[in-house]
């Protein structure tokens, strides 16, 4: 069998073809979900609190800082000043919540429509095949 063949008989198994859908779908599904986060999500919690709720902007300075930077996480960045961002971190922290409740919800409620739906009929037990029978009627009759 040569190498394209097997990896043809690979490729085309249920299960990878499976996985490949899944990768797609969930890449086009983290998009939906970050987009939930970011603008819809985030701004109305933003706005409950008072104020902006992004916490990129929050970092602890580790060297000097160059004459002429800008205090922002880029400019320090560029000029290849350490910096300790615990904010970008922070961000993506609530970020990764929010988005682990959205799916926890979903998961939930798809849970809830898999069990309304009735549970399917046991499948009836195989036909014996007529020696079966015919051994259990002998030995039936020696059991007398």
């Amino acid at each position: 069998m040569s190498m394209m063949s097997e990896f043809k008989e690979f490729a085309m198994k249920g299960n990878v073809m499976d996985l490949a859908v899944g990768v797609i779908i969930g890449g086009a599904f983290g998009k939906i979900v970050d987009s939930v986060v970011g603008d819809l999500i985030m701004p109305f919690i933003a706005w409950i609190m008072g104020g902006k709720l992004d916490f990129s902007g929050m970092f602890l300075v580790l060297g000097t800082i160059p004459e002429g930077t800008a205090r922002t996480v880029d400019a320090l960045k560029k000029a290849q000043v350490p910096i300790f961002a615990y904010g970008s971190f922070l961000t993506i922290l609530v970020n990764f919540i929010i988005l682990a409740f959205i799916i926890f919800i979903m998961v939930k409620q798809i849970n809830r429509l898999k069990k309304s739906e009735p549970p399917a009929e046991p499948p009836s037990p195989p036909e014996l095949a007529e020696e079966v029978l015919l051994l259990r009627e002998i030995r039936d009759s020696l059991k007398k």
